[in-house]
């Protein structure tokens, strides 16, 4: 059984039944319950038409509810005749349904599970094992999810830059239990790229795509951080790589520049770069200028401020720091780094002792605590 094409039919279907009357939340119900039975039938018994088949049985699913449940009986007579198994229209909804579940309404913890599980076809366990939190959390969470959606018209134009968001973060999120958050978050975002021709779309998957292709490099067999600088890049995928700057040198053609694109473009010289010091900081640090004159974040600027000490020395990096304010999260470790650099030892080791108790995780905290360790071995 095929279970990557059964993810991708799923907003395909779900689009063909919310166009044939039936209410979101019902409607993806249906196909939840029709992708289960395909999963039960199709090992033995694979469909010759298998998007005929889910659509036909989640219509049955469908009916067969909204028959059981008194209060839908008025909706019952609007209903038209169950359809005979058979071709299926073409049309593609895909891109109302990111719209749809990146709805403005949603929190962002909402909107990345109702996309997980209606344009993923992911289930509410693999979701919830995905995001660590008990399978009744999840269902609650996507319920009320798609009851906030449940009015919002199908044909209404969406805003692209918040499905960017949402499956951004989806990446970041990498992986747990036994989905690839990763991974699906690149699925999703080429499925959203055939289906709508934006250059920030681009941008988005060729920065995931050039992340990703560090990926193996990134933990230590002991489970700890490998910073960049210190990664193995033999290991770093050249397929994934060579692919992400291609997509992003396509989408910056076009001119018309996003966040996306800019972070792709820093990512694609950190991967161009044989070594580490090999890095071509200063074009990294124009980039960054770029990527702040797009977004208000603080982050690109803390970001920024590690190019900068990397270009023009840790003194130049501190200084563009200490305009910064110095409850960001990272900005300890920021400065920390930048001390150690300008030789600095004591204060470095400890602002990443103190960065090691702001951690978000326990990898990073080991890490920030190792290098608050070393520091302190050297000074004794």
């Amino acid at each position: 059984m095929d279970e990557a094409l059964l993810r991708s039919l799923t907003p395909s279907v779900l689009g063909i039944l919310v166009r044939r009357g039936a209410d979101f939340a019902a409607a993806e119900d249906a196909v939840q319950d029709a992708l289960l039975e395909a999963v039960r039938v199709w090992a033995d018994d694979p469909p010759r038409d298998p998007k005929g088949w889910l659509v036909t049985a989640a219509w049955r699913k469908f009916l067969d509810a909204t028959r059981a449940e008194t209060a839908r009986r008025r909706r019952e007579d609007r209903i038209d005749a169950e359809p005979e198994p058979g071709p299926v229209s073409g049309t593609d909804d895909t891109l109302q349904l990111y719209f749809l579940c990146a709805h403005p309404s949603l929190t962002p913890s909402s909107a990345v599970a109702l996309t997980l599980r209606a344009v993923g076809g992911l289930t509410t366990r693999q979701i919830a094992e995905a995001y660590l939190v008990p399978e009744a959390t999840m269902a609650q969470r996507i319920s009320r999810a798609k009851r906030t959606v449940g009015d919002v018209r199908f044909d209404q134009p969406g805003d692209v830059a918040t499905v960017l968001r949402v499956l951004y973060l989806v990446f970041n999120e990498g992986y747990s239990g036994d989905v690839d958050l990763a991974a699906e978050a690149i699925r999703l975002t080429r499925q959203l790229a055939a289906a709508i021709d934006h250059p920030e779309v681009a941008g988005l998957l060729a920065l995931m795509l050039l992340h990703h292709a560090r990926r193996a490099s990134r933990i230590a067999p002991d489970g700890g951080l490998v910073p960049l600088a210190a990664q193995d890049r033999g290991r770093w995928d050249t397929t994934l790589i060579t692919e992400g700057v291609q997509i992003l040198q396509t989408a910056l053609s076009r001119d018309r520049l996003g966040e996306f694109q800019a972070q792709a473009a820093i990512a694609a010289l950190h991967a161009d770069a044989p070594t580490a010091e090999e890095t071509d900081w200063v074009q990294i640090v124009e980039w960054y200028d770029e990527l702040a004159a797009l977004t208000p974040s603080p982050v690109v600027r803390l970001n920024r401020a590690v190019a900068v000490g990397e270009a023009d020395g840790p003194r130049a990096g501190l200084k563009a720091l200490a305009e910064l304010d110095d409850s960001l999260p990272r900005y300890a470790a920021v400065a920390a780094y930048l001390h150690e650099r300008d030789g600095d030892r004591e204060t470095a080791a400890r602002l990443y002792a103190e960065a090691a108790q702001k951690a978000s995780n326990l990898a990073e905290r080991n890490y920030l605590t190792r290098q608050s360790a070393r520091l302190n071995s050297r000074e004794s």
